[in-house]
């Protein structure tokens, strides 16, 4: 009960993975709902001011909130197709396909950058210890090859 060690339960990496991707799909989805929430209202807004309020009546355009609607329309409808389709195609599974992928391609480069400075620069067939070794108990300068 006075214990001083808490026993806590511990996550494991893929359960957190799991937890966070779940926290960021489900602040897309409350984001997406606050923009078309306040659309709604900002479209009623646009009505009334130019409909009932007679603001606006001057501008270029007489019907100047159609335009504005339809132009927050299209940005709704990005925002919607982003979280709902791209997010779907593109999740996590995605992401470490698309990681694996660049691993593999690296791990491929380094394996032909190795073969070659393999080739262009060959290990000498002395080993080091034998020369150093050698050179300490000879006092003779090494031979010249």
């Amino acid at each position: 009960m006075f214990s001083k060690t808490k026993k806590t339960e511990r996550i494991d990496a893929e359960q957190r993975e799991q937890y966070e991707y779940a926290r960021q799909r489900i602040a897309q989805k409350k984001n997406l709902m606050r923009h078309f929430i306040i659309f709604l209202a900002g479209a009623i807004l646009f009505i009334v001011l130019n409909e009932f309020l007679d603001i606006g009546k001057d501008f270029i355009i007489q019907k100047w909130y159609i335009w504005a609607i339809l132009i927050w329309t299209f940005i709704f409808l990005v925002h919607l197709f982003n979280v709902f389709v791209i997010n779907k195609f593109m999740d996590k599974e995605w992401e470490d396909r698309q990681l694996e992928k660049l691993k593999a391609k690296q791990a491929e480069r380094i394996a032909e950058l190795q073969k070659q400075v393999d080739n262009e620069l060959p290990l000498p067939t002395k080993s080091h210890k034998t020369t150093l070794k050698n050179s300490l108990n000879n006092p003779l300068p090494p031979d010249v090859e």
